[in-house]
């Protein structure tokens, strides 16, 4: 029998997040592992009037190709994937996976070439998606591996993936609502900003956003949700960030990263694990060494640093900065084929960020009581 929460889970994201709408083609995507979920959501697109399809892979499947493709497949793109991304009404996708280290070992001049061939697909996707022209979310599904990563029985991963989503409540989407109007009375305040500044432990980072858009993440991009995030201006972002947590990217996994900036570039970077595969992600293309993203975590359901950047970075108060492309609705104009989010933690004494000189957030609480706090 199927968990009853993925149908719960499914009804939310057909009908919240995503917003299906009668008529609507509707691409439902993700690894086989997670099929109990697929049929879920495949269901529940039927009942809204959709027209669902289905695009499954596996942890085998992307192994392979990285090991067995020539340089031709690496850096083919497909016509199929050209029309999905330009004829789809809504993406719903699935992170599911029975191995999260299956990439560990692949040449990661690979991975960036795979990353540059799909780069027009995934520019074309923000673009329609900027102009409201395709709704998009993804969630994760409990598996083992993921569980195993987080340091969680199954058992417990599964409650806390749920919990996240706000899932265990009687009505989520109610509670979701709820969460939007604090997040956007946050994000109307940093619409005004010129300068964001971060300080924590060996981390000292401007970052000019002036004329940028906040944006309001409540569930209906990523789910469980809970961050404001904009892209910084492309040459305005100096000084130095340690992330806190390992970082994850397509499987490979770097740790200790500090990063320096100057008008907007990396022009040095360091790391305790995983340096060779950071500057190969970072050397890929014109675009990867600037920051695409800035954002702001706003979910205190979650607390616990899981190696999943769809929870980790956004752990009510912390923050994220993605080297890479930018969402073109914040006005960020960064173009590359890399988008890495990394995330900062600023719940100890003496972290905050501050706004044109004004401390907002103070070891990891908000100082105003009407915007998002534990």
């Amino acid at each position: 029998m199927r968990d009853q929460r993925l149908d719960k889970l499914a009804k939310v994201l057909v009908g919240y997040s995503a917003g299906v709408k009668a008529g609507e083609l509707v691409r439902i995507s993700g690894d086989a592992i997670g099929l109990p979920l697929i049929e879920a959501i495949y269901e529940e697109v039927l009942l809204a009037g959709g027209h669902p399809f289905v695009s499954m892979s596996s942890d085998a499947m992307e192994e392979a190709f990285y090991r067995v493709a020539s340089a031709r497949q690496l850096e083919y793109i497909s016509p199929v994937s050209q029309f999905i991304v330009e004829n789809m009404d809504v993406s719903i996708g699935l992170w599911a996976q029975e191995n999260t280290r299956a990439m560990t070992q692949v040449d990661p001049k690979k991975q960036a070439a795979a990353a540059q061939a799909r780069r027009p697909i995934s520019k074309r996707f923000l673009e329609r998606a900027a102009q409201g022209k395709l709704k998009w979310v993804g969630t994760q599904y409990p598996t083992q591996a993921s569980a195993q990563d987080a340091e969680m029985s199954l058992h417990d991963y599964a409650d806390f993936v749920f919990r996240g989503g706000l899932l265990h409540l009687d009505d989520p989407v109610a509670a979701w609502k709820k969460i939007s109007e604090k997040q956007q009375r946050l994000a109307d305040y940093l619409n005004g900003a010129k300068e964001v500044h971060v300080i924590a432990k060996d981390t000292d980072l401007r970052l000019g956003v002036e004329a940028r858009r906040w944006i309001n993440c409540c569930g209906h991009e990523n789910f469980p949700d809970g961050e404001v995030f904009t892209g910084p201006i492309e040459d305005a972002v100096n000084g130095v960030i340690r992330y806190s947590f390992p970082a994850v990217h397509h499987g490979r996994e770097c740790d200790g990263i500090v990063l320096k900036f100057k008008n907007g570039k990396v022009v040095d970077a360091a790391a305790s694990k995983g340096l060779d595969f950071l500057i190969a992600m970072m050397d890929q293309d014109a675009g990867s060494r600037t920051l695409g993203e800035f954002a702001i975590g706003t979910n205190f359901s979650i607390q616990q640093y899981t190696r999943n950047t769809l929870f980790d970075e956004k752990i009510g108060g912390t923050c994220h900065a993605a080297l890479g492309a930018a969402y073109p609705e914040t006005g960020g104009k960064n173009e590359s084929g890399l988008h890495w989010d990394m995330v900062c933690d600023l719940r100890q004494p003496g972290c905050r960020i501050e706004v044109d000189g004004k401390t907002i957030l103070e070891a990891g609480r908000f100082v105003n009581a009407d915007w998002p706090n534990p």
